[in-house]
């Protein structure tokens, strides 16, 4: 049995919240506030409460509790000052101020069974590049690019990515591949450059019979994708562009905070896949610094069976050297940039080039530094609304 109160949906036995049908990663103290809320059913719920049932009467500090509390109405969607869903009893405690409707699992949406399951094929690309690509979903096709990092296996299972692979194929069919020279793909990055990267996209889009669709891109996969709208613009209906850049490391000026090419392939060359060398905390604080253990750890199994240290730092200098400045004014395909504004691998003035210079671009930016999103993070629930509102509007 799952319930319903405003625009959230809680299910106990999966363990699952629903912000407008899209799924929230919540901590589990932060669950388990919600749902005792919930179980309430509008009645008041003191700190004595929370403490016995969330906390298992452990002692805790008045400042956990109001933690957990501003967490819980970052998800449902309050503030501290607007209290829609969760109201405050002033020294009392707290209450659920909406209806709480009980849902039959018949009845519960969305269908998780579109992300129990990929479909994993192969194609060829230009140089004869195998490519691998999944599907998974249902709806109207995303493309979301390939970027350095990516097994189509691996991502499947990760604590990092399946929460984004989840959130995108709720509502539409999900097309992913794994670029050359990394994942399930061939590992010869002979002749790789962004045309090279832009034909790996066309290869799946063929592969799949998609004419025209939307692209989700991340990071360097965000020049490659500007590349493929360039070369085809009736192909692409929209552009979600995330954490990207419009000149690579190599080639632009350094902008405060930028890291520069060498310290990046320093970290690479010093301990690819070595759990215990300081190259983990190093890429943690510059890729994601908010990364849980068990996020920390899937990257390290990820850098080892992915990409050799060879290739990973051959295909850094590659794609540190795209450039797509003189691309941009040619650009008039519907599109969406997104950046955490202390991002440290790709500067947030790299995002607000990127929209002002695409024409009619709109801009979001992210209170966050990690340059790789998190579900736990605060802006996790808006960074998908925005892409979700975005994709709705490209629908006839």
């Amino acid at each position: 049995m799952a319930y319903e109160f405003g625009n959230c949906l809680i299910d106990p036995d999966k363990h699952l919240f629903e912000y407008d049908g899209f799924p929230v990663h919540l901590e589990p103290q932060v669950f388990d506030l919600l749902l005792l809320l919930v179980d309430q059913k509008g009645r008041l719920v003191t700190k004595d409460d929370l403490v016995q049932t969330v906390w298992q009467g452990l002692n805790v500090s008045d400042a956990t509790i109001s933690a957990r509390i501003n967490a819980a109405r970052k998800a449902v969607g309050d503030t501290g000052r607007v209290q829609a869903i969760i109201k405050t009893v002033h020294g009392r405690g707290f209450q659920l101020n909406v209806e709480v409707k009980a849902v039959a699992a018949s009845a519960q949406t969305p269908d998780l069974s579109r992300s129990d399951t990929q479909n994993i094929k192969f194609t060829r690309s230009s140089r004869g590049a195998r490519i691998a690509f999944s599907k998974s979903g249902n709806g109207p096709p995303l493309v979301r690019v390939a970027h350095w990092l990516s097994h189509l296996e691996l991502d499947w299972q990760s604590p990092v990515w399946r929460p984004l692979i989840e959130t995108l194929d709720c509502k539409n069919t999900l097309y992913r591949y794994d670029q050359r020279g990394t994942g399930l793909s061939s590992r010869d990055l002979e002749g790789a450059e962004i045309d090279a990267f832009a034909d790996d996209l066309k290869a799946v889009a063929d592969a799949n019979k998609l004419d025209c669709f939307p692209i989700f891109a991340a990071s360097q996969a965000v020049p490659v994708a500007i590349r493929f709208a360039q070369r085809f613009p009736q192909r692409v209906s929209g552009l979600v562009l995330y954490g990207g850049y419009v000149k690579g490391r190599a080639l632009r000026e350094a902008a405060q905070g930028d890291i520069d090419e060498e310290t990046v392939l320093g970290l690479i060359r010093a301990g690819w896949g070595k759990a215990d060398s300081p190259f983990v905390n190093a890429f943690s604080t510059l890729f994601m610094p908010d990364a849980t253990p068990a996020q920390l750890a899937s990257f390290v199994k990820m850098q080892t069976e992915t990409i050799s240290p060879e290739n990973a730092a051959r295909l850094r200098q590659i794609i540190d050297r795209f450039d797509v400045s003189e691309l941009l004014a040619s650009i008039r395909t519907p599109t969406l940039v997104i950046h955490a504004i202390s991002d440290a691998m790709q500067p947030v003035e790299q995002g607000r080039i990127l929209a002002s210079e695409i024409q009619g671009a709109r801009y979001v930016s992210l209170e966050s530094r990690n340059h790789v999103p998190l579900p736990q993070e605060e802006t996790w629930t808006t960074m998908m609304h925005e892409v979700q509102f975005f994709l709705d509007s490209l629908q006839p």
